[in-house]
């Protein structure tokens, strides 16, 4: 059984156990969260598909913890105008352990 639920403005296609990074949450480690935009639903040959949601769909996650990714260099140069820029980024996530899906 698996599902594909839509949180920070991406998808993940997600199954019972499974842990994954997504955008941060406000939630502290070891809370329970309630992911209620699930786009889809698989159990078996059941497939259930929402228009755009799953009607009464729900994923419940434990936060398990916080964190930065790898650092993003970004560099901007042009040649010959004594111009040059360097800036790094580090995208904040959130580590969820799925624990239940409903249809």
């Amino acid at each position: 059984m698996y599902a594909v639920i839509k949180t920070g403005g991406k998808q993940y296609k997600v199954s019972e156990g499974a842990t994954l990074k997504v955008e941060k949450i406000d939630a502290d480690e070891g809370a329970t969260v309630e992911i209620d935009q699930v786009l889809m639903v698989v159990d078996g040959d059941n497939v259930n598909v929402g228009l755009p949601l799953v009607a009464g769909g729900k994923v419940t996650a434990t936060v398990k913890s916080h964190g930065r990714g790898k650092k993003i260099e970004i560099i901007k140069f042009r040649r010959r105008k004594h111009h040059r820029k360097q800036m790094g980024h580090r995208q904040s996530y959130t580590e969820l352990q799925i624990t239940g899906i409903q249809a």
